[in-house]
């Protein structure tokens, strides 16, 4: 048993030697794909606001924005969640975002290729503005 353990332990001491092998790694580890890097949110710049079809049998309009990540640079879309949340979010806010939980970390519903949903406009709770319990901060 211990010849076994030795040998596996060699092959892989080797396969991490080569440069494609650990590559490959990376890539396949959540933090190597995902734009939050592993963390639950993030802080994003709102650069425009867009409507997306809905995947078939459902029919509408959907509202998101995209954004860009302030700790990566990346560009993700984020989903605005129910009605009129549209209107309590400009270009050059800063929002903070969260992934929508779909099936293996991929997209909800009947959106298609988004992956995210805006929880916090400029530090103030979406959900607090849109009902009117608080006010946007102007920065």
């Amino acid at each position: 048993m211990a010849l076994i353990r030795k040998l596996l332990r060699q092959k892989k001491a080797q396969k991490l030697q080569k440069k494609r092998y650990v590559h490959k790694l990376i890539k396949r580890t959540k933090k190597g794909i995902d734009p939050l890097e592993g963390s639950p949110q993030a802080r994003a710049l709102v650069l425009e606001k867009r409507t997306v079809e809905q995947k078939q049998p459902h029919s509408g309009l959907i509202r998101v924005v995209r954004t860009q990540l302030i700790k990566s640079g990346r560009q993700v879309t984020a989903f605005l969640p129910r009605e009129g949340a549209e209107k309590h979010i400009a270009e050059h806010d800063i929002v903070t975002i969260e992934s929508v939980h779909g099936a293996q970390g991929g997209a909800k519903g009947a959106i298609p290729g988004v992956k995210y949903l805006v929880i916090k406009v400029n530090g103030v709770s979406l959900e607090q503005i849109r009902r009117g319990k608080k006010q946007k901060p102007i920065k």
